[in-house]
């Protein structure tokens, strides 16, 4: 009987030592925080400040669309989230590697003007990030998106494209790290 106590209590001995061998040798979660997950676009109308328009873009779905009304000028607002457990949060990433990163706008079946704003991210090579705009809405179809895409590493960007008044933007080289298009009619 001594004997099986004896041969027992070594078999759990061991087992206790092995077990905390395992947990410590287990390697320690690492997070990589640069795969952005959802993108939140605010708009605001610049007229009307109580006509604030959010739409969350999830792993490339939208929410829900924007109600442009022709004629209106509005701010708009990117915010890049990335997930962290079960939850989402602003990413700096973006704003901390400003000179790796640009953004483009596409607008399709709408006429819209894109202005990147007076307090947008300025890269070093004096080109705005785009992160805040002005959209100025001449007009807008049932059918009418914009696109928006983050460019990460881009050789030669052009903020001016087409014109100093229509920001759209522009870009070669690179990889898209976010592409996006929302419902704006």
């Amino acid at each position: 009987m001594k004997k099986l106590l004896n041969i027992t209590l070594a078999i759990l001995a061991a087992f206790f030592i092995l077990s905390c061998r395992n947990d410590d040798a287990v390697p320690e979660d690492v997070h990589e925080h640069d795969e952005i997950g959802k993108v939140v676009l605010t708009l605001t109308n610049k007229a009307n400040a109580s006509d604030v328009q959010t739409v969350n873009v999830i792993s490339g779905e939208a929410d829900g669309h924007l109600h442009l009304h022709a004629g209106d000028t509005y701010t708009a607002v990117l915010d890049f989230q990335i997930k962290h457990d079960d939850h989402y949060h602003s990413s700096d990433e973006i704003e901390e590697e400003k000179d790796q990163h640009f953004i483009t706008f596409g607008p399709a079946n709408a006429d819209i003007v894109v202005l990147r704003a007076a307090d947008d991210i300025v890269r070093t090579d004096g080109q705005k990030l785009g992160l805040k705009t002005e959209w100025t809405v001449n007009s807008t179809q049932e059918t009418g998106k914009m696109n928006i895409k983050l460019i990460h590493g881009p050789s030669t960007v052009n903020q001016n494209y087409p014109s100093a008044t229509n920001q759209l933007g522009q870009t070669t080289g690179g990889e898209t790290d976010v592409d996006i298009t929302v419902d704006a009619h």
